[in-house]
């Protein structure tokens, strides 16, 4: 049987969700078989999940409460609590650990901190230094209130991330972060088109240097590509952008690509993004049109060419993955998790096999 965590928002952030639910494929029946199976740890809007490289761990961001906790597997279905919550900061929203098992980077879309952790022996997190991202919040946007979040607009609610309005005063927003192969870190923030790069120092981070984006962009997720480039997709303007490594090791922009030439800039809204077994198409999800977007990525990695729309078959998809020539799809606002088919050859996706209830899902992850 093939299991899965699944995250996603509770009562604290106007969701259904109870927990870190389970979803599990039964043996030989395919991924039409996906299912809810229940809770596996009941704590408070675990709105993205990230394993251990090597242990049965699983962290957890605890959005609304602002604070990250890690969970061991206790049984078949089943997740216990390693160590007590540790705060990260406001509307934490994003983790990633490390290759090697002993660093995890939280992102905070509230406050815009990136905080680094340590991870011990078992896989419990140890309290580390906060990154030197408060002093440059300080200068470069003001002190206390640079962090704040503005109202959601109430047709959005089950959706704690504001989409922007007019030309507001821009806030610092980090969303996510991926371990480059040289051991640095790459951040992206959503509130001021920044994707930053740290190297680890003492306990904390140090900015290593940034990569400027087009104003009003809005960089959300990255996928580090197996050519060595950094794929970013952008919230608000509905494109991917592709960096690349000098040999002095500064990353910069070198192309930009429309996620797909009928998106529509302030109607959709991308959320995720995956890249396929071969390296050889990209996908992104698109909240609002609640489509998939597919990119072919071509030449040495550098070229993106958008190649087909499909249905997502969920309300306001916000996070997906590829697994067993399909792609999870987890559906915010409609509660729900899609299997989608994979063409063999071109890598597109096609129909909708299959849905399944789920509580407010907002992240899928594969179990050991």
């Amino acid at each position: 049987m093939t299991r899965f965590w699944v995250g996603g928002y509770g009562a604290d952030m106007d969701g259904d969700a109870e927990g870190i639910g389970l979803l599990s494929v039964d043996g030989g029946g395919g991924p039409s078989t996906l299912r809810h199976r229940g809770v596996a740890a009941a704590v408070a809007s675990p709105s993205w999940l990230a394993a251990h490289p090597t242990l049965d761990v699983v962290y957890a961001a605890l959005e609304g409460a602002g604070t990250v906790q890690a969970f061991a597997r206790a049984g078949e279905a089943t997740l216990r609590p390693l160590g007590a919550p540790l705060r990260a900061g406001d509307g934490v929203c994003h983790l990633a650990v490390s290759p090697g098992g002993r660093m995890l980077i939280a992102s905070c879309y509230g406050d815009g901190r990136v905080v680094r952790f340590g991870i011990a022996d078992d896989g419990a997190l140890v309290p580390a230094g906060v990154d030197k991202a408060a002093a440059l919040r300080a200068a470069l946007f003001g002190d206390e209130g640079a962090g704040e979040q503005p109202d959601a607009d109430p047709q959005r609610a089950r959706d704690p991330h504001p989409l922007p309005v007019g030309d507001e005063p821009r806030q610092s927003h980090a969303h996510a972060a991926v371990f480059l192969p040289d051991g640095r870190i790459a951040t992206t923030d959503l509130g001021v088109d920044l994707v930053r790069i740290w190297r680890a120092a003492g306990d904390g981070l140090a900015l290593d240097h940034e990569v400027v984006l087009p104003r009003g962009t809005g960089p959300r997720h990255m996928v580090p590509h197996p050519s060595g480039h950094l794929h970013v997709v952008t919230e608000f303007s509905c494109e991917v952008f592709t960096l690349a490594s000098a040999r002095d090791g500064s990353w910069g922009l070198v192309a930009a690509t429309p996620a797909s030439p009928i998106a529509q800039v302030g109607v959709d809204f991308p959320a995720e993004l995956a890249v396929s077994r071969d390296g050889d198409t990209l996908y992104t999800a698109l909240r609002g049109s609640n489509t998939l977007a597919a990119l072919r990525v071509r030449g040495g990695g550098e070229v993106l060419e958008p190649l087909v729309l499909a249905d997502s078959g969920v309300d306001w998809p916000r996070h997906h993955l590829v697994y067993d020539g399909t792609l999870l799809v987890a559906g915010q606002r409609s509660g729900t998790v899609s299997v989608v088919d994979l063409d063999e050859r071109t890598g597109a996706p096609r129909e909708v096999r299959h849905v399944t209830e789920a509580p407010t899902p907002t992240v899928i992850l594969p179990a050991r």
